[in-house]
C-alpha cells in the first residue's frame, strides 16, 4: 500500500469511525444488540456518559480527517485508548459470565478501531 492510498483510507476510516461513534453507539447499546454493547447492571448514567464521550470523540475524528498529520496525537489517543478500554473490557467479560456477549460486540470493535487506525497511521509514512 502506498502512503497516498493509506492516507486516503485513513481519512475515510476517520470519518466512518467518527460517524459510528456519533450515531451508531446509542442504537447498538439500546436497541440493536444490548447484550453485546451494554454492560450489566444497566446504568443509565454510565451509558449517557460513555455515549457522550464517544460522540465527542467521533466529532473530533471527523474533523481530524481534514488533516490527519495535524491531528496525529488525537488519532494515536484513539488507537491507544481503544486498546486500553478494550483490554479492560476483555478481562471483565472473561471474569464475569454475564458479560460474555461483549466478547463478540464492543470488545472486538474497540480492537478493530485501534488496529485499523494504527496500521493506517504507520503505513501513510512508509
Amino acid at each position: 500500500m502506498t502512503p497516498t492510498i493509506a492516507n486516503r483510507l485513513l481519512k475515510l476510516c476517520l470519518i466512518l469511525f467518527g460517524l459510528l461513534f456519533i450515531f451508531g453507539l446509542y442504537p447498538m447499546m439500546m436497541w440493536v444488540w444490548p447484550e453485546g454493547w451494554g454492560w450489566e447492571p444497566r446504568q443509565h448514567e454510565y451509558e449517557q456518559m460513555i455515549m457522550g464521550i464517544y460522540a465527542t470523540l467521533g466529532v473530533f475524528l471527523v474533523l481530524a480527517a481534514r488533516d490527519p498529520d495535524a491531528n496525529a496525537s488525537l488519532i494515536w489517543f484513539t488507537v491507544w485508548s481503544s486498546v486500553v478500554h478494550g483490554g479492560i473490557m476483555l478481562v471483565q467479560a472473561i471474569a464475569d459470565p454475564a458479560e460474555r456477549m461483549n466478547l463478540l460486540g464492543d470488545v472486538p470493535a474497540l480492537f478493530l478501531v485501534a488496529l485499523v487506525l494504527g496500521y493506517l497511521m504507520k503505513r501513510r509514512r512508509v
